[in-house]
């Protein structure tokens, strides 16, 4: 039976361990990352070899592509995007930067489609409050929770056109933080009303979507004793009063905003209510802890993970690819080079 996890490899090929072990634990999916990456017929016989390994030719493969920081393919064999807060610049109002929204997510599924990288994390629907920590920064679509669930909204829709289910993250919010938490933990100390009419805001507009990844986050209104990957009030928080039904992913385990072993990381936020641990580096070693914590997809959870893959559209919606791409790089007159930066979460084995 599969397990409730997803997790990375080490290279651009299956090691013999990793392939023992994956065809042993049976995770639900995989994700990759540029260590993984070098050409697209490498990365079609890689993504092959995972859903392999476990006897699962539809098996989720996800990857980071929002674009800017944050691109996982990317020249000379795929082209770079622009980040999330480009959208807004490139439109003339909110109406454009919807539809070049759209058009960069139908593009971005085109090219992980061909591939059959069928889940991509995006869209980002985090808020930017004055003064926050910059690892959200250009990755939001907008400054106020309206347009940002607006944007969202049309990159998830870009995405299920093109066959690629989309991830809305980092629910509740991480664009209050004021630390980064791949390193430490952040703390928000807002109220819950404040909350309410801004954080939570893009995640009840989207709460029909497949799938959503937590923030390692602790808010003091909801939980002051555990971030929202491991909190039973915030998970429960995220189904009733955000209204969200579909399945619930950790972000990466092995961000340093978690405490304890990976075994107690996995234990706790499966116990906390998260459908699936995610853990992406590719370290064999630590894998195999997070598989000690981690219990079989079923129940409730189950059904999620089975609803999640029945929404991946399998003959997508009609594309020009040539044509479209040549429209909407037109649109950001070049910028796109400008708008890239240094990148954000790339997750690594010790060993690489």
């Amino acid at each position: 039976m599969t397990s409730a996890a997803i997790y990375g490899c080490s290279g651009p090929e299956l090691t013999a361990a990793e392939r023992a072990f994956f065809a042993e634990v049976r995770p639900w999916g995989f994700i990759l990352f540029r260590r993984n990456v070098e050409t697209p017929d490498q990365v079609r016989a890689l993504v092959a070899a995972l859903r392999d390994s476990i006897e699962s030719p539809d098996a989720p493969v996800l990857i980071d592509q929002e674009g800017g920081r944050v691109q996982r393919l990317g020249p000379p064999h795929w082209p770079k995007y622009p980040p999330g807060e480009a959208y807004l610049q490139a439109g003339t109002d909110v109406d454009e930067a919807r539809d070049l929204v759209r058009q960069g997510a139908r593009l971005m599924a085109h090219d992980l489609q061909s591939l059959g990288i069928n889940v991509d994390c995006v869209p980002v629907l985090d808020v930017p409050v004055p003064g926050a920590h910059d690892i959200i920064g250009d990755r939001a679509y907008a400054r106020d929770p309206e347009t940002v669930a607006r944007l969202g909204r049309a990159a998830a829709e870009g995405m299920l056109a093109g066959g690629v289910l989309p991830v809305i993250k980092h629910m509740p919010g991480h664009g209050r933080a004021f630390a980064d938490s791949h390193h430490d933990l952040p703390v928000v100390h807002a109220d819950l009303a404040t909350l309410e009419s801004w954080d939570f805001v893009p995640f009840k507009a989207l709460s029909d979507m497949p799938l959503a990844m937590t923030a390692h986050v602790v808010f003091d209104a909801i939980d002051p004793k555990r971030p929202a990957t491991t909190s039973k009030k915030a998970i429960r928080l995220m189904r009733e009063q955000l209204g969200f039904a579909g399945l619930i992913m950790t972000d990466d385990l092995s961000m340093k905003a978690l405490s304890g072993t990976l075994t107690e990381r996995a234990e706790a936020a499966l116990k906390a209510g998260c459908d699936v641990v995610l853990h992406c580096n590719g370290d064999l070693a630590e894998m195999k802890q997070v598989a000690a914590g981690t219990r079989k997809l079923k129940g409730r959870s189950g059904k999620r993970a089975e609803a999640a893959l029945a929404r991946i559209v399998r003959l997508p919606e009609p594309l020009d690819a040539v044509a479209a791409r040549a429209r909407f790089m037109a649109a950001f007159d070049g910028r796109i080079e400008a708008a890239q930066g240094p990148d954000v979460g790339e997750a690594r084995s010790p060993a690489l």
